[in-house]
């Protein structure tokens, strides 16, 4: 018979608070609206990359109260943008080069799009929300239509990484005396900046590059352009940044060979700190900027106004005025006149803010709470996220020195930290029931509840390596860098004490199976027995006194070399000790006499477990193998290259053989320790993963894993059941598959090198494949039955008294109810996703384009949809224009089709403009009814009430 095993799924991941992938997106709170003031109450909303899901934080709260996952997605999230329009819409770019459109109110996905090749770095939507700009590490830029959701256009032109794109909008009433394109107001321009030192202007509406600037000597990293799109500031390496003017009255009016400069560099600005800069931020006022790089500060710029530029200027002339004299100078007048800012000092540094870690990204908080400051939400690389408060206006301290008095004081209003870790996660403890869960990292403790994912209490601690719950899952034990042994009480959340156990770091900590002691092992060569002691301490300035838990050192076994790892069986008889000399040495625990000495790793022992029947002990290695030893003899059963980098952690399930591994190499395998065959593979984790723990308590099966992405994943046992040949046969499919889109792309690329600056925006996927497939199975179908229904209708013509029988129809025609072949091709097309549709028609030779040719001249003739037949319609002429020119049998089918395709847009064009006059006449109609000739007095003192509190007037209509 066939074994099979169990499936390991994750079931919930928490510990991420904030990833350093991609930006943050402040939003307001439109719930949290108090009833009496109606002013908001809340802090506002982050949103967030949390690895390969999106997060939602009530940055008041410090609750997560959202959470978007994509089932299907296996990569991280690189960017979000967020509408301007509607304020629930989010764009959510990818590493795997895909965009997904969230609605935030429902937490659905609206579209997805598919088109870079790699990561998708920056988004950008136009002004009426209908158009999304995205730039990415594959050096393209792709405009995408979100009406009718597919790729517009594909931008090429930069040679690296796109690093910024922002949509310049033009308006009529923008240019009442100058003669702008039609086409400028439809489609306006973009600007774009990239790795290879570059700033582009492009043209959307002839899809062209229409001027270019060498923005920086290096690197451009950062573009950002004002509210009103007059101004830009571009981030390069060595802290240099320019400023720029956007010309909109040239780019407006110039033709596309005029020589003229339609973007104008300013000068350069020069930030405090070199680091690589991320972001350049405008505040909404247009006053102020942040720019972000890669240390621990973010920056506050400001714009001088005209009050502001006078004085300076004034000084400049006082000082010229005070050197002339002094030289006995003849035109100090001359000069006086000539005196010319420099951009440094229209623009200088306002506030240097302070970060716990290094800034990721910044975006500007619009509370309205007070217009003397504004409010900065900071993401930190270390899993951290803060709201700060920055005043406006710099109040002048006559005690603080002159480089104090620069920098204006800020202060830290909310702070998101508490729900994951500043540092790796290094070492993992299930309780005994497996309800709750430690984890500790270099400077704290987190015990969470493993049910909901929530942390229920944090402790500071030392570099922690190793910890476990003592018997009751009260009481934690942890083991830091420094040799010290730390207890902690959960439920009074306090230290209880701290042993200096160890001269060095103590690398691996477990309780003895009776549950009286545990043991240590440390770099110091020594393992040291512990038991558990009750002593009564006197409480301080009473006579009663309340027991404490101590720990008593009983016994210690000295051995050769560093210890990294020991484990007790599970009855209790044998203790094994791995040791830095790269093997593991098996004790009697009773007399500490050497039973088994277990050699064949080439690199030490990073962690073992030995099974529940005490007969079997796995071993994991830097050296990428994992060993099965027997305990009897001490013989090596099986060993096996696990995985491509150094074996972390290994855990056998709590009965059986069966056992999980975890490694650098971001995976967690889950092995059959009586077959030596690897069971199943479980992906998840973005880096390395440093710990795992699992379960040995009476409920399900739990597998927990923490890693380098700050994320704890709970992987738990499904009624899915596995079977080895299934298991390999669908890893091959998946090689097969990623392989197969893989060359597809490769081909793409390099029949495009010196291709045009604008091409087709689409990428091939499995999923585009198939349905590619799916149209070309419905073709086949329907052309049959066509040419069947057509040779009996002929032969009938022929010999009208004869009895011919009708053609048998296809099964497939049967089964949903005898529908015609055109609507089985209609109804097969219509629930292709209209994002995949363009790239699942390209998969269609020349001999299906003149088959699909037949189908939509009936389409047509039956008004089916008329938008989705125009646009197959055209994209295959377009498609394969060259192969329609040269056939001579497509003329006749082509004048069939634009004679149907005429007369049904005829006919519904003069539905369209009959049912706009009707609506133009309800609207008429309604505003009549709606005019009155007085106004009621409370709608009006109303009125004049909130105007005095400085909101938008409410309008009335009247009559005269």
């Amino acid at each position: 018979m066939v074994k099979s095993y169990a499936r390991f799924a994750q079931s919930r991941s928490f510990g991420v608070i904030t990833s350093a992938t991609s930006n943050i997106v402040w939003t307001p709170d439109s719930n949290a609206v108090s009833a009496s003031t109606s002013r908001t109450t809340s802090a506002g909303l982050a949103i967030v990359p949390a690895n390969e899901e999106v997060l939602t934080w009530d940055v008041k709260k410090g609750e997560c109260i959202a959470r978007w996952r994509d089932l299907k997605c296996k990569s991280e999230v690189t960017c979000i943008k967020q509408s301007r329009t509607d304020e629930d819409i989010f764009a959510v770019g990818h590493a795997d080069g895909s965009i997904r459109l969230w609605d935030s109110k429902t937490a659905t996905i609206i579209v997805t799009f598919n088109g870079h090749r790699s990561a998708v770095t920056t988004l950008c939507y136009d002004s009426s929300g209908t158009r999304l700009a995205s730039g990415s590490r594959d050096t393209d830029i792709i405009v995408w239509d979100l009406i009718a959701e597919v790729g517009l256009y594909k931008l090429r032109g930069h040679k690296d990484q796109i690093t910024g794109i922002e949509f310049l909008h033009f308006k009529a009433e923008d240019f009442p005396d100058d003669v702008v394109p039609q086409s400028t107001f439809e489609h306006g321009y973009l600007l774009s900046t990239s790795k290879d030192t570059l700033i582009k202007l492009w043209d959307l509406s002839s899809q062209h590059c229409v001027e270019t600037h060498v923005a920086h000597t290096g690197e451009c990293w950062a573009l950002g352009v004002t509210a009103d799109e007059e101004g830009a500031i571009t981030a390069g390496n060595d802290g240099e940044m320019k400023v720029w003017t956007i010309e909109r009255r040239r780019i407006a009016t110039a033709g596309t060979g005029d020589d003229v400069t339609r973007i104008g560099e300013q000068g350069p600005i020069h930030r405090s700190n070199k680091e690589r800069p991320y972001s350049v931020s405008w505040h909404p006022n247009g006053r102020f900027f942040a720019v972000n790089g890669s240390d621990k500060s973010v920056e506050i710029f400001k714009v001088r106004n005209e009050k502001e530029i006078q004085k300076v200027i004034s000084r400049k002339r006082k000082r010229k005025r005070v050197k002339g004299k002094e030289n006995n100078a003849e035109d100090v007048e001359m000069e006086e006149q000539d005196v010319k800012l420099d951009v440094s000092e229209v623009f200088v540094q306002h506030t240097l803010l302070r970060t716990p870690g290094k800034a990721r990204s910044v975006h500007w908080a619009h509370t309205g709470k007070s217009s003397k400051s504004m409010q900065l939400m900071v993401s930190c690389t270390n899993n951290l996220l803060e709201l700060y408060d920055i005043p406006v206006s710099r109040e002048k301290n006559k005690d603080a020195t002159s480089k104090e008095a620069a920098i204006s004081d800020y202060s830290k209003l909310y702070s998101v930290e508490l729900p994951g870790h500043r540092t790796d996660v290094r070492a993992l403890a299930l309780s005994s029931n497996d309800s709750l869960l430690a984890s500790a990292s270099s400077g704290s403790l987190k015990i969470w509840n493993v049910r909901t994912g929530t942390c229920v209490r944090t402790f500071e601690c030392g570099y922690a390596l190793c910890c476990a719950f003592l018997p009751g899952d009260k009481i934690v034990v942890v083991g830091n860098k420094s040799g010290e042994l730390e207890l902690f009480d959960i439920a009074s959340a306090v230290m209880i004490e701290t042993v200096q156990a160890h001269e060095k770091e103590i690398w691996s900590l477990q309780v003895h199976p009776d549950g009286r002691s545990v043991i240590s092992g440390s770099a110091d060569k020594s393992v040291k027995f512990w038991t558990f002691e009750i002593v009564q301490e006197e409480v301080l300035g009473t006579t009663r006194t309340t027991p404490k838990l101590r720990l008593g050192h009983t016994r210690t076994l000295k051995v050769n070399d560093d210890i990294l790892s020991i484990r007790f069986t599970p009855n209790g008889q044998l203790l094994a000790v791995a040791l830095l000399d790269n093997t593991v040495k098996v004790f009697f625990t009773d007399s500490l006499k050497l039973l088994h000495n277990l050699y064949g790793h080439k690199l030490p022992v990073l962690s073992m477990d030995i099974s529940s029947d005490s007969k079997l002990i796995v071993t994991s290695s830097a050296d990428k193998n994992i060993r099965l030893w027997g305990l009897d003899f001490g013989d090596c059963h099986k060993s096996f290259f696990a995985h491509t980098d150094s074996v972390m952690s290994v855990g056998f399930e709590k009965t059986g053989h069966n056992f999980f591994s975890a490694s650098k190499d971001r995976m967690l395998k889950y092995w059959d320790g009586d077959k030596f065959e690897n069971i199943m593979k479980m992906e998840g984790h973005f880096g390395e993963v440093w710990a795992l723990a699992v379960s040995k308590g009476r409920g399900e099966q739990l597998v927990v894993s923490a890693g380098h992405d700050k994320s704890i994943r709970i992987w738990e046992e499904t009624d899915d059941q596995i079977f080895l040949e299934e298991e390999r046969e669908k890893e091959l499919e998946e090689l097969y598959e990623s392989n197969l889109t893989q060359s597809l792309e490769e081909t793409h690329i390099n029949g495009d090198e010196e291709g045009p600056e604008s091409s087709r925006a689409g990428k091939q996927t499995m999923e585009t494949l198939m349905d590619g497939e799916q149209i070309i199975e419905a073709l086949d179908l329907a052309i049959a039955d066509l040419d069947a229904i057509a040779e009996y209708e002929a032969l009938k013509a022929a010999k009208p008294n004869a009895s011919i029988p009708k053609p048998e129809r296809n099964i497939i025609f049967r089964a949903f109810g005898d529908i015609s072949a055109e609507q089985h091709v209609f109804d097969t097309v219509s629930k292709i996703k209209p994002s995949h549709l363009q790239d699942a028609l390209l998969i269609l030779p020349f001999n299906k384009v003149i088959d699909m040719f037949r189908i939509l001249e009936i389409w047509a003739k039956n008004e089916w949809n008329m938008p989705l037949t125009c646009r197959i319609i055209f994209f295959l002429l377009k498609t394969h224009h060259e192969s329609i020119v040269a056939s001579k049998g497509m003329r006749l089918l082509l004048e069939g089709v634009r004679g149907a395709l005429k007369d049904g847009l005829r006919r519904q064009k003069d539905e369209m403009g009959f049912n706009l006059a009707g609506v133009r006449y309800i609207k008429q109609k309604a505003a009549e009814k709606g005019r009155s000739g007085f106004l009621d007095i409370d709608e009006y003192e109303k009125a004049e009430e909130e105007e005095r509190k400085g909101r938008k007037k409410r309008t009335f209509n009247t009559i005269a």
